[in-house]
């Protein structure tokens, strides 16, 4: 039985994985620390890259963790479903405060939210529109802004959008959408890196091998760069893609941790998604010092300021152009340096999901007064 001396706040989210992962790992040491909430995280655990019986070991002690059976694709069936369990799950914790995550538990929480009559603060953050997604059809793609653009008008949930480009998407769709930047949590990442002054650079990613993270140029830098060496942190369903002789593929770890000391074995980190929310394994390149290469997208272009914290990419053959420049080993700390300022300026977990928390609580307070 959850205790209604605090405020209950139930987060909802399809899959952890990747940087959601991160996100909610993050997120739950911040507020289960905050003595003013409760805090209870409902999601899927259809992720490759996840060990089901380590998550209650990443979470804080304080977080109540629910399993729910949620499918990214879209299923009548299995919808329905879902919309039942996350209904079930309102009745049951009765929460004061909802905050849905990602497009499908996001779509799907705001049915169940409008079932239950539920008239307390609801919020929505999309961590990447669906309707960005560069693996589905055209047709699909404006099916899903469609979706995304009449729950945004016609339900009382807030969007707080975790990039600056992503808010800008958000506030065309809704006007009373608000920014709260995705963050890390900084003692996680000193700022001890050690640039080497090697002829050959060693330059890497984390995450996902999937069509998102585009392994396909991942593996062409690599070939038009025979003289450096690569590293891919993690693994996935399209490894196959990776052939180049100097690229290291790690496989996933069981614990994250495991995979900060490869990131500082870095001189340049490289993204070259498709598309993006904001991602955090960019944060956490730019939080040890390490300059950044990455496609011009949503997410990356939001975190990376060109020429500064390293660079931005509109054509992948500049990739090879911008390594060569980094083999300046005072570039390299320079941008690196920046970058690592930006981070703790704009994306330190502690400041931003303190402001998530006073919007909870400012927004409850507003409807209990509302009632006298």
């Amino acid at each position: 039985m959850i205790s209604k001396n605090k405020t209950v706040v139930l987060h909802v989210v399809e899959a952890l994985g990747g940087g959601v992962y991160s996100y909610f790992t993050d997120l739950s040491h911040v507020l289960g620390q905050d003595s003013r909430i409760k805090l209870v995280i409902a999601y899927s655990n259809k992720r490759d890259e996840i060990d089901p019986e380590k998550v209650a070991q990443d979470f804080h002690a304080n977080v109540e963790l629910v399993l729910l059976d949620l499918k990214k694709e879209i299923s009548l069936r299995s919808d329905f479903n879902g919309v039942k369990q996350i209904s079930k799950l309102i009745s049951q914790v009765n929460p004061d405060v909802i905050h849905l995550h990602s497009s499908k538990a996001g779509i799907l929480g705001k049915i169940a939210i409008m079932v239950c009559k539920f008239k307390k603060p609801t919020y929505y953050t999309p961590h990447g529109y669906s309707f960005l997604r560069q693996d589905i059809s055209t047709l699909k793609r404006r099916f899903y802004k469609n979706i995304e653009f009449l729950f945004a008008r016609f339900s009382r949930t807030k969007t707080i959008a975790c990039g600056d480009t992503e808010w800008g998407l958000a506030v065309k769709m809704n006007a009373s959408a608000q920014l709260i930047r995705n963050g890390i949590r900084m003692d996680q990442f000193d700022s001890s890196k050690q640039h080497s002054n090697n002829n050959s650079l060693k330059l890497g990613t984390l995450g996902r091998i999937s069509f998102q993270k585009d392994p396909t140029t991942f593996n062409e830098i690599a070939l038009q760069s025979r003289q450096e060496s690569f590293l891919w942190i993690g693994s996935g369903n399209l490894k196959h893609k990776i052939t180049a002789p100097n690229i290291e593929v790690t496989g996933w770890f069981v614990d994250k941790n495991e995979a900060i000391p490869l990131l500082k074995q870095l001189d340049v980190y490289i993204q070259t998604s498709l598309w993006e929310g904001l991602p955090i394994a960019v944060i956490e390149a730019m939080a040890m010092g390490l300059p950044v290469i990455a496609s011009n997208i949503i997410g990356n272009k939001d975190l990376v300021e060109h020429g500064k914290t390293g660079f931005l990419v509109d054509q992948n053959y500049d990739y090879v152009k911008f390594i060569s420049m980094l083999r300046d080993l005072q570039t390299r700390k320079t941008m690196g340096a920046a970058g690592r300022k930006r981070v703790l300026e704009l994306y330190d977990c502690n400041k931003n999901f303190k402001q998530l928390v006073d919007l909870y609580l400012h927004d409850l307070s507003s409807i209990e007064k509302q009632k006298y």
